[in-house]
């Protein structure tokens, strides 16, 4: 018998890619909403029904969700930049109002369960503890427009929920895994450190979650999450060295010997954050401020919500790297030595 239709926002995005696949794996008829005029190649050859239409236009988004039974809502648009102005507004419309026109057709279609991608950088943080979803999110922090707008998300989910719409938050963290299109940050190291093109890194740690733990943690949510809830899906803590001895495991490449105090390199963000950069406030790069001080911070989470409600069981972060890795260089991305 069917279970009826699932749509998937943002499914070109690493997220969305992988929980496409997962969900058909899993038999589900799977419908996707995708932006016309984008490399849509992660779909190819996939047996999905395409939508195309934009986030911000509610009456697209009515159309997609039209007929579904169940809502993933993975689209967000990742920015790890202050931006200027027009960069902000762009941020916010697709994330907060994008949302909005999701939770409202889900309502008004009774969709039967919302499940939606949160960030860990909506998620509070104390010195020396772990995050967990209790924690409130300090505003006064210094945040990027990201955060914020995902911060919104959550407080929009809940009002969702009060207003009697089914609906769960998936917490991610940074995601490592294949099916890696843009690709991510952390996919773009993976690639320059194969091609041996990273000349130096700087120290610090952060918390990861792999693809297919993403996916799984999201099919549980839908499964199992009660309504108006948050929960932290997340694989390991990882130091950015143990992370780059992973990738010299399957690069066959050696670390770079080049190890930046971040004190420094968070000085020399902050100077091109207003000098050179200060022309060109959209422009995408490596290291910002932003992702020094993150870094830095040495962030945890405790994900045992997630265990004890859904049942989630992380994988080994090093099988998400060497799944990374093969499929690049299936997609001729990366060439091996």
């Amino acid at each position: 018998m069917s279970i009826g239709k699932t749509l998937v926002t943002g499914a070109t995005g690493h997220l969305g890619a992988n929980l496409v696949r997962r969900l058909i794996a899993d038999g589900e008829e799977v419908r996707v909403l995708i932006r016309p005029g984008r490399d849509n190649g992660s779909m190819d050859g996939l047996d999905v029904e395409r939508v195309f239409g934009d986030l911000r236009h509610a009456k697209e988004v009515s159309s997609a969700v039209a007929g579904c039974r169940r809502v993933y809502h993975c689209a967000a648009l990742v920015s790890t930049i202050e931006g200027d102005a027009v960069h902000k507004r762009e941020v916010f419309d697709t994330n907060v109002r994008g949302t909005l026109n999701v939770l409202s057709a889900s309502a008004e279609q009774a969709v039967d369960k919302v499940v939606v991608s949160g960030s860990l950088s909506a998620t509070g943080y104390e010195d020396g503890e772990p995050s967990h979803e209790e924690m409130p999110f300090y505003p006064f922090d210094r945040h990027l427009p990201y955060g914020f707008t995902k911060h919104l998300v959550e407080h929009h989910c809940l009002r969702a929920h009060a207003d009697g719409l089914n609906v769960v938050v998936a917490t991610s963290c940074a995601i490592l895994g294949p099916h890696d299109y843009v690709p991510s940050r952390i996919g773009r190291v993976l690639i320059d450190y194969a091609h041996g093109q990273l000349r130096a890194y700087i120290p610090g740690g952060f918390e990861f979650v792999s693809t297919h733990d993403i996916a799984e943690g999201h099919v549980l949510a839908m499964k199992k999450g009660r309504s108006g809830q948050k929960y932290i899906i997340s694989t390991a803590y990882s130091t950015v060295d143990d992370l780059l001895d992973m990738f010299g495991e399957v690069t066959g490449r050696p670390k770079p010997r080049l190890r930046l105090p971040a004190p420094v390199m968070a000085a020399i963000a902050e100077v091109a954050d207003k000098t050179w950069f200060r022309a060109f406030p959209n422009k995408p790069r490596r290291f910002t401020p932003a992702a020094v001080r993150l870094l830095s911070m040495h962030r945890r989470v405790d994900h045992r919500k997630a265990n004890e409600e859904l049942g989630f069981q992380p994988t080994p972060l090093k099988n998400a790297v060497q799944a990374a890795y093969d499929d690049f260089v299936r997609r001729g991305v990366i060439r091996p030595r």
